[in-house]
């Protein structure tokens, strides 16, 4: 069943979405080479919870971490721990927060150090995937509208994306149904409905689709060892507009300063 969300809980939401937001520019402020994974994940949920929200992948299905922090040939789900983030590698940090009983999920790749063209590429064309599926996340338009503009823009600059995985309803709990899947055929599956609040997560990788489990039961890499990016907006369906409701510009105002 879904779930559609009303004016004031969609405000509710938002509030979850931009700390949430606000949060990865923290992360954006010490992330480096040499730095752990688990460091940044300490910061994190020191954040979160001097907000007064708590980190919601925190004990969800007995994960043990406030974020997901995948490097270079992980797709998502990366574990944090005393691993040293390496120059040269793009690091996708998820984050998802529950606040005033609403939650909030975005997700961004970040450069670190010196990253070759190549996966500087991935990660431009991964979040002008993105952007493409957002708009068209708009009442009347339909899943499959938002599926196809990921994959239309991947494929084209001859990446893939993953099957396996794909994004999500959002509110109440921290995945509802509808699945919104990053590929698909435009004018396919359930019409947009106002209220409808999703999570839209390419996950594109710089060789082939396919992936694999890691053997700690989280983390999914790519099966050709080639690097893959992530990145996540929640998103409010309204009628005649897009309402983001998480923001990247937070890490870009901390990202223009360290530059």
């Amino acid at each position: 069943m879904i779930y559609y969300k009303t004016h004031e809980e969609i405000e509710l939401i938002r509030e979850s979405s931009l700390l949430v937001s606000k949060t990865l520019a923290e992360v954006a402020k010490i992330i480096r080479p040499g730095i752990t994974t688990e460091a940044l994940d300490k910061r994190a949920e020191e954040f979160i919870r001097d907000h007064g929200a708590v980190p919601a992948f925190k004990g969800y299905k007995g994960f043990r971490h406030t974020l997901c922090i995948s490097t270079d040939h992980q797709v998502v789900h990366g574990i944090p721990s005393d691993r040293v983030i390496r120059d040269g590698e793009v690091v996708s940090v998820d984050c998802g927060v529950k606040m005033n009983g609403f939650f909030g999920d975005s997700a961004f790749t970040f450069p670190v150090g010196n990253v070759s063209a190549d996966k500087l590429n991935l990660l431009k064309v991964t979040r002008e995937s993105l952007e493409r599926g957002v708009a068209k996340a708009v009442a009347g338009m339909r899943m499959g509208d938002i599926s196809a503009a990921v994959q239309e823009h991947a494929e084209q600059h001859g990446y893939s994306c993953v099957r396996e995985l794909v994004g999500h309803g959002i509110g109440r709990d921290l995945h509802e149904k509808p699945e919104v899947p990053n590929y698909g055929k435009r004018g396919s599956g359930m019409k947009l409905q106002e209220g409808l609040v999703i999570a839209i997560e390419p996950m594109i990788n710089m060789g082939k689709s396919a992936v694999v489990q890691e053997d700690d039961g989280w983390t999914v890499s790519t099966r050709d060892g080639k690097a893959s990016a992530h990145f996540e907006h929640t998103v409010a369906v309204q009628k005649g507009k897009v309402d983001v409701l998480t923001t990247f510009r937070f890490i870009e105002e901390v990202v223009s300063v360290t530059r």
